[in-house]
C-alpha cells in the first residue's frame, strides 16, 4: 500500500489524524510546514520532512520519493507574505503563473490544488480520511443555547455566509442579535480576542463559523478545538455554533469535555439559507 501524504499545518487536529491513520494501519508520509506545524503533534515513528512553505521543489521531491499518490492537507496555515515564503524556483514558477498577489484565499487554494494535481497527486479532504471530524447537527454540551441564542446563531450564519461569498472570512461574533465582529485575514483566534473589546452589557456573545459557499472542501474547512474554547472563555463568549456537515471539531471528546468544564455550549447547526 502506498503511503498517504499529509501536509501538516498547526493544531491538535494534526496529531489526531496522524494517530488515527496509524491506528488503522495506514502508511503515512508527513510534510511539516515550518512556522506552522508543531512537533508535539507529530507522533514518533512517522516519516517526516520539514520545509518552508516556499520550498515547493523540496516538498514535491520528498513526496515523490516516498511513493505518495494521495495527498491531504491538515491543520491551520496562515497566509504568509512573499518575503516570509522566500520561494524556491518551483514556488516562484507557480506564483508567476497565477499572479498570487491578486488572488483571494479561495482562488489561491484552488490554484494550489490544481498544481498538486498537475504533479500527479490526488488531493483528498481531511474529512474523507477521518469522517468523524465533521460536526453533526446536535448540541454537544450540557449547556444549551436559548431561544434567543438560536435567533442570534441564525443571523450569524447568514452574515458568515455573505462574508464567505466575498472570500472575506468564515466566522463572526454575535451578541444579542448584534454582529460585534467579523473575521478577516487575521483568523478566528484574533477575531475572538478583538471581540472582547467590543463586548456589550448583558449575556456574552456567540462565535459562529460557517463554510464559504464556494469553499474548496478538500482544504480549509472551518475548524474549532480546545484552543478556540479557551480563547472564547477569556474573551467572555458563551458558546459556539458551527455549520453541521461542513465544519470540523478537533478531538471532539476532549473539546466537549473542556466546553462543559468552562460552561460553554457547542452546537452543530444546519444552515438552510
Amino acid at each position: 500500500m502506498k503511503p498517504i501524504g499529509l501536509v501538516a499545518g498547526s493544531g491538535k487536529i494534526v496529531g489526531q489524524v496522524l494517530n488515527e491513520a496509524k491506528a488503522q494501519g495506514k502508511e503515512v508520509f508527513v510534510v511539516a510546514l515550518k512556522g506552522h506545524a508543531q512537533e508535539e503533534f507529530l507522533p514518533e515513528g512517522i516519516p517526516c520532512v520539514w520545509i518552508r512553505p516556499g520550498e515547493a521543489a523540496k516538498g514535491f521531491d520528498a513526496l515523490h520519493k516516498a511513493g505518495v499518490e494521495q495527498l491531504c492537507f491538515i491543520g491551520a496555515v496562515r497566509r504568509p507574505s512573499l518575503a516570509e515564503l522566500r520561494p524556491d524556483w518551483r514556488a516562484a514558477k507557480f506564483f508567476a503563473k497565477v499572479g498570487v498577489s491578486f488572488l483571494g484565499d479561495d482562488d489561491l487554494l484552488k490554484c494550489v490544488l490544481k498544481e498538486m494535481e498537475a504533479e500527479g497527486f490526488q488531493v483528498v479532504g481531511v474529512h474523507e480520511v477521518l469522517p468523524s471530524l465533521l460536526a453533526k447537527e446536535k448540541i454537544y454540551t450540557k449547556k444549551k443555547p436559548s431561544k434567543e441564542d438560536w435567533i442570534s446563531i441564525e443571523k450569524g450564519m447568514k452574515v458568515a455566509k455573505s462574508l464567505g461569498a466575498l472570500d472575506v472570512g468564515q466566522a463572526v461574533v454575535v451578541q444579542n442579535d448584534l454582529i460585534l465582529a467579523v473575521e478577516g485575514i487575521e483568523g478566528t483566534d484574533a477575531l475572538i480576542q478583538r471581540s472582547k473589546a467590543l463586548h456589550r452589557k448583558g449575556k456574552g456573545g456567540i462565535l459562529v463559523k460557517a463554510c464559504k459557499p464556494q469553499q474548496e472542501r478538500r482544504m480549509d474547512l472551518p475548524t474549532i478545538g480546545e484552543r478556540t474554547l479557551l480563547n472564547m472563555k477569556e474573551a467572555g463568549l458563551r458558546g459556539v455554533a458551527v455549520e453541521a456537515g461542513s465544519s470540523l471539531i478537533a478531538d471532539e471528546a476532549e473539546t466537549v469535555k473542556l466546553a462543559d468544564k468552562l460552561g460553554l455550549f457547542v452546537a452543530g447547526y444546519v444552515f438552510k439559507g
